[in-house]
């Protein structure tokens, strides 16, 4: 049998412990459980994460990626820019509704590193990563529609991920899925009116010629 890579006994060990905190709560998955939910030894483990803390990280990261990964995909031009942004959108949210639990554990992951001595820098951690993956997001779309941004690309991208991570929250406690959908289409038209196409009149220079 080939022996795996290290890099690969990491992502197969994270899958699993996201599957077990899913199930189980962060605070009572072990190592041991999560090296018998992946069906590896203990000492593989110990090989591939010195620490919880190494762990947890991955998993922040992972889980993140999880989601970044549709919308990433779902970012295509469409026939509008509109229409492009609310793709995303809608490629995030659909992650959020099939994957419920999944998100409600990346809400105790950062409750339970606050409330960990020396854990906290992974909340902080967790919540610049939304902030990055945003402006990534952000730069990916300007990048294949030729769109001009009208806002600063770190303001938007904090506006973003502090938008959806209290969306998704709400949506998790409330269940509204109707309501949710509603503040996405405003959140779409706000964010499409941020961002210009290529084709689209400078409304600055208008309003400085009179409107010609």
């Amino acid at each position: 049998m080939a022996r795996m890579p290290s890099a690969d006994r990491r992502r197969q060990l994270t899958e699993a412990a996201i599957r077990a905190m899913t199930r189980d709560g962060v605070a009572r998955t072990t190592t041991r459980s999560i090296a018998a939910e992946a069906g590896l030894s203990l000492s593989v483990f110990h090989y591939c994460f010195d620490s919880k803390q190494a762990l947890l990280e991955s998993v922040i990261t992972t889980i993140t990626e999880h989601s970044v990964t549709m919308v990433r995909d779902a970012i295509q031009p469409q026939a509008t820019l509109r229409e492009t942004v609310r793709a995303g959108f809608r490629a995030y949210w659909e992650h959020v509704t099939a994957n419920p639990a999944e998100h409600m554990l990346t809400y105790e992951l950062t409750q339970y590193a606050l409330r960990q001595p020396g854990f906290e820098h992974l909340a902080r951690r967790q919540y610049e990563l939304y902030t990055e993956t945003y402006r990534e997001l952000i730069e990916e779309l300007c990048k294949r529609t030729g769109a001009e941004l009208l806002a600063p690309v770190e303001v938007l991208a904090s506006y973003l991920a502090a938008m959806t991570d209290g969306l998704t929250v709400s949506y998790l406690v409330l269940g509204d899925a109707g309501a949710a959908a509603q503040v996405l289409d405003l959140v779409t038209d706000h964010v499409a009116g941020l961002v210009r196409s290529p084709d689209q009149p400078d409304q600055a220079a208008q309003s400085a010629g009179g409107g010609k």
